[in-house]
């Protein structure tokens, strides 16, 4: 709660003015037994002014109250909407800026559940429940104190039930906290399996797995279910037991004041009004356990999303030298790493490689030979365990992470492609771009000719990760991404190994364009890629095992003669 209220604090003045309308509506409620005390005690008089007057004066009360409650809801509600709304947009801030192993160790599923379902409890927690509580205080404390004034005796048999209530509370809000916390991961599993099942549902549907996933899916949210199922049988039966220590309290009270009405020591008045203080407190009681149960389960939810608000990155997005100029040479000395995922299997050992600035150098080996992680490790989404890698002579750890990644530019085997137009994926390599910019980089990626034929051209969506384009289609917006953002260092990740010919010839076109001037680094499986480029580095087992030209290699009786054999035969 003072974390949600350090949160609250710019919200203060309209939290303030929900409390004033909160307090006014609360003595509205509370007036409600001393005007019908008066109704009845008049009754005894027989005057029909004097009643008229009295049933005036309690509907004048309903107004004021009906008039506050209004402005309490809305209040709070736009103060906790406006907070949560706040507390997303840093959590998913926060999240953005964590290292990519922290994305390797988590499911986004998972994150997504922090971002959705997590913060819709702290909602309810900082706009309904927050002034449901304080009203329930107000009318706790005023009918108590109200009730004190009419009989003293009777009140002290009415606070018998508080301290067993107050226990009660104590001891299944701490059962709540477990079982709402694991309810919550529980529920955040199920929607990391829909996630993963949603995106990846042409593989769901080839192997026809709808079945088996649809029983993954129903096991995390069954499991969910089972865990508030036991939360809320621990809920049920404490509300239930406070609701009948209260009302079998406000029984032996009617019993004990309807003597004193009958010795006269009470008039039948002031013990309606005592009687509806009574049932005041009573539902006030009960309803401080019901929001006592979710203030548990708020604090269970919280946990998890001040976890990762609290969350050290182990690689800021920012800190360090920005050179004025960029050569492009890079250099791995000694380099070994092992991915945090799995610490005890090494991907590189002991690498040492150079690439000069403007130089187009191809790595090829065997799958798992570590051609992808040297990739990984240039733009520092990852930093090697040993060794160090330099760009123009200067430690990579020494440079801001954010400045190094925009003089890199990648294409990748899938590249992504966001839900939305086509010119908006290009304008992505810069956001400022103007079109002609972007129909530029689109004509030197032979891009243009196949966006223009589109009904809606540039303005096409281009579905969730890019569905609605081709293979080739989508190389080729990622190269025009890569165009426009005109880095000094490119990263080629087997750009053209899933593409037909036609699209290879296109796409290769583009690319070559693209390496023009440019450090190119290309993880390669096609021949044709391998021999235009100016040096050949062979890896196997995480090590550097051959380094020259295709000519020189292909002569050697080594690992590249064999992939040429096996795997460059066919292209």
């Amino acid at each position: 709660m003072r974390r949600l209220w350090e949160l609250a604090r710019q919200e203060s003045r309209l939290i303030l003015l929900g409390t004033l309308f909160l307090a006014l509506g609360s003595l509205a409620g509370l007036a409600y037994p001393q005007a019908f005390r008066v109704i009845i005690d008049d009754l005894e008089l027989a005057d029909s002014a004097l009643l008229k007057r009295d049933v005036l004066i309690m509907v004048a009360i309903v107004a004021v109250q009906a008039l506050a409650i209004s402005l309490r809801m809305y209040t709070f509600t736009v103060a906790g909407e406006r907070i949560v709304a706040r507390l997303r947009q840093r959590l998913y801030a926060r999240v953005m800026e964590q290292e990519v192993a922290f994305f390797d160790e988590r499911r986004t599923g998972e994150l997504v559940s922090r971002l959705a379902s997590d913060t819709t409890v702290l909602q309810s927690t900082v706009t309904v429940n927050a002034s449901m509580a304080l009203r329930n205080v107000l009318l706790l404390v005023g009918g108590l104190a109200l009730m004190f004034r009419t009989s003293p005796q009777l009140t002290l048999v009415m606070l018998g039930v508080v301290p067993p209530i107050a226990i009660g509370a104590v001891l299944v809000g701490k059962r709540i906290q477990r079982l709402s916390r694991l309810s919550q991961d529980a529920l955040a599993s199920s929607g990391a399996v829909a996630e993963e099942t949603l995106s990846g549902l042409r593989t769901v549907r080839s192997f026809t797995r709808e079945a088996a996933e649809g029983e993954r899916y129903g096991s995390a949210v069954w499991t969910s279910f089972d865990l508030a199922r036991q939360r809320m049988k621990g809920v049920a039966t404490f509300v239930g037991v406070s609701y009948f220590a209260s009302f079998a309290a406000l029984g032996a009270i009617l019993w004990l004041g309807l003597e004193r009405v009958m010795q006269g020591t009470l008039t039948s008045g002031e013990l309606t009004q005592f009687i509806l203080y009574g049932f005041t407190v009573g539902f006030a009681m009960g309803g401080v356990g019901e929001i006592w149960a979710e203030l548990m389960k708020a604090r269970g939810a919280s946990g998890r999303v001040f976890d990762l608000l609290d969350r050290d990155t182990a690689m800021p997005l920012s800190g360090g030298a920005r050179p004025a100029s960029v050569g492009g040479r890079i250099e791995l000395r000694d380099v070994s790493f092992a991915y945090p995922t799995r610490p005890d299997v090494k991907a590189l050992h002991s690498v040492d490689l150079v690439v000069d600035a403007g130089e187009v150098v191809a790595l090829v080996g065997p799958s798992g030979a570590g051609k992808s992680t040297v990739a990984a490790l240039i733009p520092r989404f990852y930093d090697p365990q040993a060794g160090a890698l330099l760009l123009d002579g200067r430690d990579l750890r020494e440079l801001d992470p954010s400045w190094l990644r925009e003089q890199i530019g990648s294409v990748a085997q899938e590249p992504t492609l966001f839900s939305t137009s086509i010119a908006e994926n290009i304008r992505y390599g810069r956001l400022g771009a103007s079109d002609a910019d972007v129909e530029a980089a689109a004509r030197a990626a032979n891009a243009h000719d196949f966006i223009a034929a589109l009904p809606e051209a540039y303005a096409t969506q281009v579905g969730e990760r890019g569905i609605q384009l081709s293979g080739g289609q989508k190389q080729r917006v990622a190269i025009a991404r890569a165009l426009l953002k005109d880095p000094k260092i490119l990263i080629l990740d087997e750009a053209t190994s899933a593409l037909d010919a036609e699209s290879e010839a296109l796409v290769k076109d583009a690319l070559d364009r693209l390496m023009q001037q440019r450090t190119s680094l290309v993880i390669a499986h096609r021949l044709s890629t391998v021999r235009s480029a100016d040096r050949v580095l062979v890896l196997e087992g995480g090590r550097v095992v051959q380094s020259g030209t295709h000519q020189e290699l292909a002569r050697d009786d080594g690992v590249y003669r064999r992939l040429l054999q096996h795997q460059f035969v066919v292209a």
